[in-house]
């Protein structure tokens, strides 16, 4: 017979250190499945459309980073064990995402962005909040969230070059996995913010990607 273990307060501060660490640090996470674009061929870009194309795939993992942040922030305020452990699997299926655009960025010979921590460090209170404030707000606060980086997503599609398949395969896989996690913490009884809120976010959203795209 197993047992699960019960962490302190300081044990989960110290696992929130070091999964900030994980996330911040280049080439320190380890996804659980290979990236999607390894199955597709390395077509030439001019010089103008790698560099769009990097841009797009910083902004892209910068999300990333800010998902991890929030995911973990939500995991150390939750109430419920079992919401706890949702917010915790969720972040460990972000791994993949975060890992497939760093390793896309710099094939493209660029780099992530160095605003990184800002964002991490501000999701991560914006998750903590969401959490202490209720479960079912900070399932809904995911589930808003994650239509919001569908919506990038899709309009990233959009602008790539029809031919950077590498790419294209990497955001629709995540597409796929950003739409389960929505359809989830809805199921899970997340709260469905009004439009206003959802305004808002949209605009920090557009801060952070003119921010990120260059830098």
């Amino acid at each position: 017979m197993t047992t699960q273990r019960h962490y302190s307060p300081i044990d989960r501060l110290l696992l929130q250190a070091d999964a900030a660490m994980r996330t911040l640090l280049p080439f320190s996470g380890q996804p659980y499945r290979p990236s999607p674009a390894i199955l597709q061929p390395d077509t030439p870009m001019s010089d103008e459309d790698t560099r769009h194309v990097a841009g797009l795939m910083r902004i892209n993992h910068t999300g990333e980073v800010c998902a991890q942040a929030l995911y973990q922030g939500q995991a150390l305020t939750a109430k419920l064990p079992q919401v706890r452990e949702a917010m915790e699997h969720a972040a460990e299926e972000e791994i993949d995402h975060l890992v497939w655009c760093e390793q896309r960025i710099h094939q493209l010979g660029s780099h992530t962005s160095v605003l990184n921590p800002l964002f991490y460090g501000m999701s991560f209170g914006i998750g903590a909040v969401a959490g202490l404030i209720s479960d079912k707000v900070s399932l809904g606060f995911v589930a808003a969230t994650e239509h919001q980086v569908c919506k990038h997503l899709n309009e990233h599609l959009e602008q790539l070059p029809a031919e950077d398949e590498k790419s294209r395969a990497i955001l629709e896989q995540m597409r796929i996995d950003e739409e389960h996690h929505a359809e989830s913490a809805l199921d899970a009884g997340g709260f469905r913010f009004p439009a206003p809120v959802k305004f808002g976010m949209s605009l920090l959203a557009k801060v952070m990607t003119k921010s990120t795209y260059r830098i």
